[in-house]
Order: structure tokens, then sequence, then C-alpha cells
């Protein structure tokens, strides 16, 4: 990925049995075929896609291109997209795209693909992930992770493929799961559309002159070690320090996804080992000065869209289960029977005090779960707010009680997006900010 030109990226927006979507002007389908503006539907069946409205009917194979007749003028909708998927905030909503429009059969459900250049795939994004009022500095910063992010997973995708390596994300045994969440899903196309991946709603969330900026200002630029491009990871809240990249994913090292103390030069935060469960404990029940502990509504809607401000509690956090309700729930969200759960033991914490490896026992039986993505799905019907949490069972009117006392939104690794913004919001250039989270690291403009 170090040529002149800019690439092309193709983002999987959604995929089901039928998918209704709107043309907002002219479309070519395939090499010649117009389709004119109005409402269609695709569907999958045995002799391949078929898109079709009142007026007619499009045939295809198992894939076909929708291209615009014109980039800026044209748009297309696609309708009833599942944002957030199995996260807290998840809800459908219609949105609106530029670009390519290419539908892929897939057994008899249909999926849609955006296939648009990076940098217009940037300036969504950004407006995605964040609010498009955020800082200049915090609105450059996030550009470059983005786009460093993304050019990074098309390098490793083509390097899959030239080694034929088959990609691993979990190790399962009758004692432990260890599974994470990265790459598994995306094999016909760059990356997803949704938190899995980086936000991406194409032009649906209203963009500004600011990110439009901060866009062409950064045009090309990319973190680099040595002579490969950062995987530049985000989260919401770091909850005070940041955590390692193969605690997380796989396992892998990079250097410059090292554990970071989330404070300025100046601040009384000391780096303490939060691998030690003693230490952990002080850490997480305690209120350390980190750039992410704020409560400055005007940073935080700088950060959060509408519905990531739904959640108040970032930095600090407390969730309580009866006995019965956690039993039921692990039952649920990993189909086996542990029985009645008598115990939630940490068995290895990571160097922001993120749990990835912990023991879940119950009267039938005992397991051992991991890494952290894992251990917040099993522990919420949707997702924990960050697997940095201690377990203090009590007892009250006669229930067991399980209460988790947490740190952190997300999981912890690279830039911390509410620390990036309070940083940006004090002055920080956007070079400061990407140099405090990814240590070692340089920008460098690759086209």
């Amino acid at each position: 990925m170090t040529g002149k030109r800019e690439p092309e990226i193709s983002v999987g927006i959604v995929t089901g049995s039928g998918l209704t979507f709107t043309l907002n002007g002219d479309f070519f389908a395939g090499d010649s075929q117009k389709m004119l503006p109005g409402v269609y539907t695709a569907v999958a069946d045995a002799e391949g896609l078929l898109l079709m409205n009142e007026a007619g009917q499009v045939r295809a194979g198992d894939e076909i291109t929708l291209t615009p007749s014109d980039f800026r003028s044209c748009s297309f909708t696609l309708h009833a997209v599942t944002i957030g998927v199995n996260f807290h905030w998840q809800r459908n909503e219609d949105q609106t795209f530029r670009g390519d429009l290419k539908f892929i059969k897939q057994g008899g459900e249909v999926t849609a693909v955006n296939i648009l250049p990076v940098e217009e795939y940037l300036v969504s994004v950004i407006s995605s992930e964040m609010s498009a009022t955020s800082s200049s500095e915090l609105l450059k910063a996030h550009a470059v992770i983005s786009r460093s992010w993304l050019l990074a997973q098309m390098d490793k995708t083509l390097q899959l493929i030239d080694t034929g390596e088959k990609y691993r994300t979990s190790f399962v045994t009758d004692e432990e799961i260890t599974r994470w969440y990265d790459r598994e899903d995306h094999r016909d196309f760059d990356v997803c559309a949704d938190d899995h991946c980086q936000r991406y709603q194409g032009i649906t969330r209203a963009s500004t002159n600011a990110v439009e900026e901060a866009v062409r200002k950064t045009g090309g630029e990319v973190l680099m070690y040595g002579d490969f491009i950062c995987d530049a990871r985000y989260s919401k809240c770091c909850g005070g320090a940041t955590e390692l990249f193969e605690n997380v994913w796989e396992p892998v090292n990079h250097p410059y996804l090292r554990k970071v103390i989330d404070a300025g030069a100046g601040a009384r935060t000391t780096d303490i080992d939060l691998t030690d469960e003693k230490n952990a404990t002080g850490w997480i029940t305690g209120n350390p000065e980190a750039f992410c502990n704020t409560t400055d509504r005007n940073i935080l809607r700088q950060v959060l869209n509408n519905y990531d401000q739904e959640t108040n509690d970032f930095f600090r956090w407390k969730v309580t289960w009866r006995q019965d309700e956690l039993s039921d729930l692990v039952r649920e969200r990993t189909g086996i029977d542990f029985g009645r759960i008598t115990s939630l033991e940490p068995l290895e914490r990571g160097t922001s005090g993120r749990i990835i490896r912990l023991r879940i026992t119950g009267d039938r039986k005992s397991m051992v779960f991991g890494k952290e993505l894992e251990i917040r799905k099993v522990l919420s019907k949707t997702h924990l707010y960050s697997s940095a949490f201690i377990v203090e069972k009590t007892e009250e009117n006669g229930d067991t009680l399980f209460v988790l006392r947490g740190a952190g939104w997300g999981h912890g690794v690279g830039l911390c997006q509410i620390g990036a913004a309070v940083m940006g919001a004090t002055g920080y250039t956007y070079r400061q900010i990407l140099s405090h989270y990814f240590r070692g690291s340089e920008i460098k403009k690759l086209y």
C-alpha cells in the first residue's frame, strides 16, 4: 500500500433475504443497463440476483454493481440498516451513500457493498464515529488513525492471500474458550460498516466543513512504525490506561500499541502494575487523574453522537446481577448450563486492568473465557462497557448479588477518544495526540 494513487475501499453495509433500496439519480447496472431513480428490492433465488420494482426487473448472476452517472449528484439509500449490532444502542435506520452499490448473492441472502475512494469514506467515518463538531486537532488525529487502520487491514488481507494462511480467531477446548473478533466475517469486502470495524454511515450523518478540512489537510497521511502501516486502534474510553493489542486480538505484539497512562506530564497519576489483582482493584475503585476522566458535557458532545450520549458513566461504572439472573444470562449467552453461578474469578489481567481470562464457575460446570470481548459478551445481554472490572459478591434480602465495578468503555487499545477529545480541547496538536497514544510511531504521507 505504497502507491501514489488514492485507493478505493469496499464496505459491507447490510445482509438480508431481501434488501430495499432507493436510487437517488441514474445508475448503470453492469456495463450498460440504465436504472432510473426510484425504489427497488434486491433478492436472491436459484438463478442468481434479481433487482425489481413496479416498472420491471434486472436479472444478474451472483454479483452486480450499480454505478452512478455522477458521483456527487447521485446517491443511493439502503432501508432498515441495523447499526450497533448486539450493542445496547442497536437500532435500524435508513442510510444514504455515494459511490458504487454492489450486490453479492450469499446463499439465499443478499449483501450490499459500497465502493468508494478512501478519502470520501473517511469523511463519513469521522462524522459517524464522532461528532462532526469536534476540535480540529481531534478530527485530524482521527483522520490519520482511521486511514492507517483501514490501509493496514487492506495490506493484511493481501498478505494472507499471498501466504495462503488461514486466519484463526478462536481456541476452544472443553475447559476454555478463547475468542477474539476481528476479520472473520469479511471475505467479500474490505471492512464492514458497523462498530466491529469503524462506523460508516455514508452521508447519513451530517458532515461539516471542519471534517472535510481535517481529511483534506491530512490527505494520505498514515502512522508508520518502521516500514509498516500501524494497525491504529481506538476505543471510546480507556479508563485511564491503555491495553496491549495481543491481549484483545491475535497474539501479535505491536510495539506502538503499548500501555499508556492517559494523563499529561504533570498529572499525579502513577504507573502501577494493573496485571496485579490488588493494584487493579485499587485502580478500578479509585478515581485517578486522566484525560478521559471528564464530565464536561461540551467535550463529550464533541466526541459522542446522540445515541452514544445515552450512556453517561464512561470512566467508572457498576452493574449488579442477582445470582439467578446471572445464571440465566450466562446460560443464554453461552449455550452452556453452568447451573447456579457461584463465582466469577479473574485469572489474568492486561496492562489496563482489563480481564483477558475469566473463570466462570457454577454448581454444574466451570469454564475459562477470553479474550476481553468474549468476556463482555458472556456477561451482558449486549456488551459490558469493558472487561476492566472487579467482582463483589454480597447478600441482600436473601439474594446473592454479583456486583461488577468497572472502568472504561471499549477494548482500550490505542487512542482513547474521550481522552483525545480532552487533549484537543486543551491545546494539544494532532501530532502530539497521536504520539501520546502510539508511542514510537511517525506520520508519513503515502499518497
